[in-house]
């Protein structure tokens, strides 16, 4: 299998100092996570091969929407939808991006192959043994069982509001982001931002490509607004690493 199908974690990790710090702090930051090679062709994959999904929430309610459907709703109701939403951003919990539910396909048999093949492989490394105990090192928590995955894809004027992920039955340990975008500027937005309960930030990550942020459930964040100036999209693999 080539590189592109078989991605690898980088030989250059040590748990050891990385797991001192997320026991002092509950989230880290791990750069250079996946060997180059195996990013990059991840990262072109998220860019070119995804069959994408807005997500989004209205009216209290989530959805996930075909692109080439939300192209030809009419334009007030297109109008409409988004006010509603901003509206219900500016005090409660809101959020749109593009999404392609990776781990719902895996779990369902349905891989493809082709040019979503480093994707569907990612899947498989986030779930084996060698990134679970990796895992179980760095967090010092023996109950990792699994993860699931989502490509997202955050465009200008994308946002995740503030919120914690701490949902009963879902028995999240801790949530991670996996960093595919190639380049990014920190005033581009996008980022991962730590909420103090005074409402200050007390720390934000920035999307940089090839990097693993991982950080305890609950917590509460949030992905700010990427800007209208943006040179391109925000693209990662998300999700959860869970117990059975």
């Amino acid at each position: 299998m080539t590189v592109a199908t078989r991605p690898a974690l980088s030989r250059d990790l040590d748990p050891k100092p990385l797991a001192a710090a997320f026991a002092r702090f509950g989230r880290l930051h791990i750069p250079g996570i996946l060997r180059p090679a195996d990013g990059r062709a991840i990262g072109e994959a998220l860019a070119q091969a995804v069959p994408w999904h807005r997500s989004l929430t209205a009216a209290g309610k989530s959805y996930d929407i075909a692109l080439d459907l939300l192209e030809e709703m009419p334009a007030d109701r297109r109008a409409g939808m988004t006010a509603a939403m901003e509206a219900a951003a500016r005090e409660g919990f809101q959020y749109q991006f593009d999404a392609w539910r990776l781990s719902d396909l895996m779990e369902a048999g349905q891989r493809t192959g082709g040019a979503l093949a480093p994707l569907e492989a990612l899947y498989d490394l986030i779930n084996s043994a060698a990134f679970l105990d990796f895992v179980r090192a760095v967090t010092g928590e023996s109950r990792v069982a699994f993860c699931d995955a989502q490509a997202t894809r955050y465009r200008p004027g994308d946002f995740l509001n503030a919120h914690d992920d701490d949902v009963i039955g879902k028995k999240r340990l801790f949530a991670y982001v996996l960093n595919l975008t190639p380049r990014w500027r920190t005033d581009w937005g996008g980022l991962l931002a730590f909420h103090d309960l005074d409402g200050h930030v007390s720390e934000a990550y920035a999307p940089t490509f090839n990097a693993l942020n991982i950080f305890r459930v609950p917590q509460l964040h949030s992905v700010t607004q990427v800007a209208s100036f943006a040179g391109g999209p925000r693209l990662s693999v998300t999700g959860w690493i869970r117990e059975r």
